[in-house]
């Protein structure tokens, strides 16, 4: 079971599956995910809700990039092993546009 998903997720991404915002110079950003016990932060664009893939940028790794990500993944980190998730959601985040977020 994937902890970051559930129907809320999901329905915020209703109108914004992969490639809607392709053409877009400025998307909004729909969700906000972060790693709580480090640095890596991820904006998020678009989602797939079959597949578990979101689009997006992400800012705090080796490079700031847009790419996907699979959530499945990033919901299966734990610090150190003890069952504590490091990567959540952003329940305070409203979505706006990409520029008033991050400065590529």
């Amino acid at each position: 079971m994937n902890r970051l998903i559930n129907s809320e997720f999901i329905q915020l991404f209703e109108n914004y599956p992969i490639s809607s915002q392709e053409n877009t110079s400025d998307p909004l950003v729909i969700a906000k995910l972060f790693d709580a016990f480090g640095s890596a932060t991820w904006y998020l664009t678009e989602f797939n809700p079959i597949n578990h893939i979101a689009f997006g940028y992400v800012t705090g790794l080796m490079e700031d990039e847009w790419g996907y990500v699979s959530l499945d993944e990033l919901s299966e980190i734990e610090l150190s092993n003890l069952g504590v998730p490091r990567i959540e959601q952003d329940l305070y985040f409203t979505q706006q546009r990409f520029s008033k977020l991050v400065q590529p």
